[in-house]
């Protein structure tokens, strides 16, 4: 089934969630918002530039989480900031031809910790940071240079900087490795508990996935797809169902992958014994073996789900959650936006223990938003809005810590 149906559906969905008398089935706890701080929006060293929010195409601002120290991805500036959670300004990647202003401490002054580190960025991506404070960052290359994979009908075009943690600029990662082939659009990068790179880029029927050595150089690739992933089990048997692999995240301490696949069958018309639409199934994790190549045992992950009203009849509707990601310890996260923010669902390894908590935000307020996972367990959110823009975490480790790993 193409992607883009199945993102009609789901889009239909969210809005009955939406224009409809809508109540979740079970009361769930919140977990309280942290507000760390606000960035004003403009050409100085600390501020964002999100003035393209205004115009077409699609926003290249993206936020990552290591320990505490926040990176923002300032596509429309092309700027990389470093904060802490005061929101001071700790480092600053920038291309000269865009900085205005620029009134940062020289890092070679002897007095000073703050790094102002040049670089000529194009189109800004998701960024990544390691254990040792290496930092990954997307860009895309100029039309120039792009490649096309005629084959696959694949645009190739993106690449991942790399920066040592004195922000120096060590090489670009492609395919192979340092200088290989462009990667096609990259959804994330990913920096492992061994300091090892993780890359996933989408296809025109699912991931590529390049996992790469602390050296660079390409360990493993794979590919998944429709045809190359499981199909639906009913009864022990495969069953005729359409599927979407919404999302691939590698593991932080093991060489495996995780797919969420979502799974929908036709629906039939019991008068006219015709098929009339597609219904959502249940969505299933598998983790994958990228050394291998083999599948290891799925389990189910629950899907949201509310009661619709509509006149004098109620139903109750379902709606798979969106992969958030998995921490250090093994717990996958999931979120789905809801009327008055995030519901966040949390599955320990396995499916052993499904925890469920509502994260409040004011959505008439945002503008555009950036949510990341820390491998600790951290929910981080940088959230656009007309004034300024705010960065929010929520304590989401402590409580899964409650259970134990």
């Amino acid at each position: 089934m193409e992607r883009k149906n199945i993102s009609k559906i789901a889009l239909a969905l969210l809005a009955a969630l939406a224009s409809s008398s809508c109540s979740r089935s079970e009361k769930i706890a919140s977990v309280s918002e942290n507000d760390l701080f606000t960035l004003n929006y403009g050409n100085f060293e600390d501020e964002l530039n999100v003035f393209d929010l205004a115009s077409a195409g699609s926003i290249n601002t993206f936020m990552t989480m290591r320990d505490g120290f926040f990176y923002i991805a300032n596509g429309e500036s092309k700027r990389i900031l470093e904060l802490n959670s005061y929101g001071d300004l700790l480092s600053l990647y920038y291309n000269e031809d865009s900085m205005y202003n620029l009134d940062f401490a020289d890092e070679n002054s002897g007095n000073s910790t703050k790094k102002a580190v040049s670089y000529p960025f194009n189109k800004l991506g998701p960024v990544a940071v390691d254990a040792d404070k290496r930092l990954y960052a997307v860009d895309t290359l100029p039309p120039e240079r792009h490649e096309m994979d005629e084959e696959r009908q694949l645009l190739l075009s993106n690449i991942v900087l790399r920066f040592d943690s004195d922000g120096k600029f060590i090489d670009y990662i492609g395919q192979q490795g340092p200088g290989g082939t462009p990667f096609s659009f990259v959804k994330g990068i990913y920096a492992t508990k061994d300091g090892e790179l993780v890359v996933v880029c989408c296809t025109n029927g699912g991931f590529d996935v390049f996992w790469f050595g602390t050296n660079g150089f390409l360990l493993y690739q794979l590919s998944v797809n429709e045809g190359n992933v499981p199909k639906l089990q009913r009864d022990g048997a495969e069953g005729n169902a359409h599927l979407s692999i919404e999302n691939v995240v590698p593991d932080f301490s093991s060489h495996k992958v995780y797919l969420k696949i979502d799974y929908y069958e036709d629906s039939i018309d019991s008068d006219l014994k015709v098929q009339s639409g597609i219904d959502y199934a249940k969505t299933m994790l598998y983790p994958l073996d990228v050394t291998t190549g083999a599948y290891e045992d799925g389990f189910d992950i629950p899907a949201y789900e509310y009661s619709s009203s509509e006149g004098l009849s109620q139903e109750i509707e379902t709606i798979p959650f969106d992969f958030l990601g998995v921490t250090e310890n093994g717990w996958f996260f999931f979120m789905i936006p809801v009327d008055d923010g995030y519901l966040v669902q949390m599955v320990q390894p396995d499916g052993q223990r499904v925890v469920k908590r509502h994260l409040s935000v004011d959505h008439g307020r945002i503008l555009y938003h950036s949510i990341a996972l820390s491998d600790s367990g951290i929910v981080s959110g940088l959230f656009v809005r007309r004034e300024n823009a705010e960065v929010v975490w929520w304590r989401t480790d402590s409580l899964i810590a409650s259970f134990g790993s």
